[in-house]
């Protein structure tokens, strides 16, 4: 059963590494924090925490494969509010030895401006995106239930890929293997927005990482199915956490919830990789 799950997932090949594998590895950086406990009650539709505040973090993420580079979720942007990053990501990736122009990818997993918000800072890199964001994005007007100055707020960051500048490859369907080797797949998840995706990292000695994306947002939503009052879709959201849930227990995998502080020590300190 597991054989077959892997196959369907696109994964199977990994099992039996290639004579010459490339070097993956996986490092968070921090792109922002709340600073303070933020109210979480919009959180769930069902009015599950009307009292409880969490202090929310802001990540970034960027994994290498052999010399090549993706960069996934880009944060907050730098614009002096409290949430805001101290460093800005290209510093962070410097921090890290990566230099800019050898970023391949860079990866978002929704089309949200805390995912977005340093998004142009990577011009040269192509943008993998969600078609159902990427579609969002492009539309003349903004998603029902989505106020226009906001939409267009939501548009900027995207300014290098709209223009037709720089390279975009909106992903359709149920995923993508991005270096064609199971290593990195970026998974369809959609609900939170129509092309919400998650991230699959395959690491040699750590096994498998699931990074969330916003599928969930902190360990109460994940462990009660808390679907947040401004998702574009409550049926897809719930499927897409359930399907989340299982590659974690089929792969054995280790969940990040990316907003979640309480998750960021699963990964070595900054600038230190996991293997």
């Amino acid at each position: 059963m597991k054989t077959l799950f892997l196959a369907a997932l696109g994964l199977s090949g990994a099992m039996t590494a290639p004579a010459h594998a490339a070097d993956v590895a996986l490092a968070r950086l921090d792109c922002g924090n709340e600073p303070q406990p933020v109210s979480v009650a919009s959180f769930s539709d069902t009015l599950a925490y009307p009292d409880l505040k969490l202090p929310l973090t802001y990540s970034c993420y960027v994994i290498r494969h052999g010399d090549r580079y993706i960069v996934w979720d880009t944060g907050n942007p730098r614009d002096g509010e409290p949430e805001a990053p101290k460093t800005a990501l290209v510093d962070l990736l410097a921090q890290a030895h990566v230099p800019v122009d050898a970023v391949d990818y860079v990866g978002i997993s929704h089309y949200h401006h805390d995912h977005t918000g340093q998004l142009a800072s990577l011009p040269e890199a192509t943008l993998l995106i969600g078609g159902g964001d990427w579609d969002a994005i492009r539309a003349m007007e903004p998603p029902v239930g989505v106020d226009a100055k906001a939409f267009a707020s939501r548009r900027a960051p995207f300014a290098p890929w709209l223009s037709g500048g720089a390279k975009v490859d909106p992903v359709r369907g149920d995923r993508k293997d991005v270096f064609g080797d199971g290593s990195v797949v970026i998974i369809s998840l959609p609900g939170h927005t129509p092309g919400h995706s998650g991230l699959l990292v395959k690491l040699e000695k750590s096994g498998y990482v699931l990074l969330s994306g916003d599928v969930t947002h902190f360990h109460e939503n994940y462990d009660t199915d808390g679907v947040p009052a401004w998702n574009t879709s409550r049926a897809d959201s719930l499927a897409s956490l359930d399907r989340f849930r299982r590659i974690a227990r089929n792969l054995h995998a280790t969940v990040i919830i990316q907003h979640d502080p309480r998750d960021i020590a699963k990964l070595p300190a900054f600038p230190e990789f996991a293997k």
